[in-house]
């Protein structure tokens, strides 16, 4: 079972969008089969079927084996990933562009970055596992609490120089077996309960 997994095709991302199949995928982080979720989500066995074959059609869900009870067969499933993703290209000619309005201060660009992101990894995921290779990647995450917002506005100066200084240093257009990377770095307030707040 994947960590996480990319839903690209605009019907399967309908599939998994089913409230009752989002469940089942949910109680499928262990195997289980018809029967068995029937019991634990209250639905008739023939309609926790049907729900499963449409996420088995998908590739959301995956055979783990088959089991003989008396005249019948048993399909245990599981889930193909413990979570799932779906990429902005799932919504075809509604995705985000970045490239249509670039603004650095502005939240909205900010997520049509994140959903290009999402997009394009999910791509090079499904052609790295299909080539059975391994993606090179590199990701940073951490907080930094801002005494102001000219703190803010001075750290996020700096680390634009940092980068293009980077970038200039490392970019090499003439390289012959250079491969493009993108980099996106994001900075955006986190998210805080009330208790934080005080």
């Amino acid at each position: 079972m994947l960590d996480v997994a990319v839903i690209e095709d605009p019907e399967a991302a309908a599939v998994s969008l089913d409230p009752v199949r989002a469940g089942l995928l949910a109680a499928l982080a262990e195997p289980g089969s018809a029967s068995t979720l029937a019991d634990q989500t209250g639905l008739s066995r023939q309609k926790a079927n049907y729900h499963l074959r449409a996420l088995e059609r998908h590739g959301l869900v995956e055979l783990v084996e088959e089991r003989r009870k008396g005249n019948c067969i048993e399909r245990v499933l599981r889930a193909t990933a413990a979570s799932y993703v779906i990429s902005p290209s799932a919504l075809t000619g509604l995705a985000p562009d970045p490239d249509r309005v670039p603004d650095q201060l502005s939240a909205r660009w900010l997520l049509a970055l994140g959903a290009r992101l999402v997009r394009e990894v999910g791509e090079l995921i499904s052609g790295a596992s299909a080539a059975n290779r391994k993606l090179a990647t590199f990701a940073a995450d951490t907080e930094i609490r801002f005494a102001s917002a000219a703190d803010r506005a001075a750290f996020a100066q700096e680390l634009a120089d940092a980068v293009r200084d980077l970038a200039d240093r490392y970019h090499d257009e003439d390289a012959p077996r250079g491969r493009r990377h993108r980099l996106v770095v994001a900075l955006h307030p986190s998210i805080t309960t009330p208790t934080e707040e005080h």
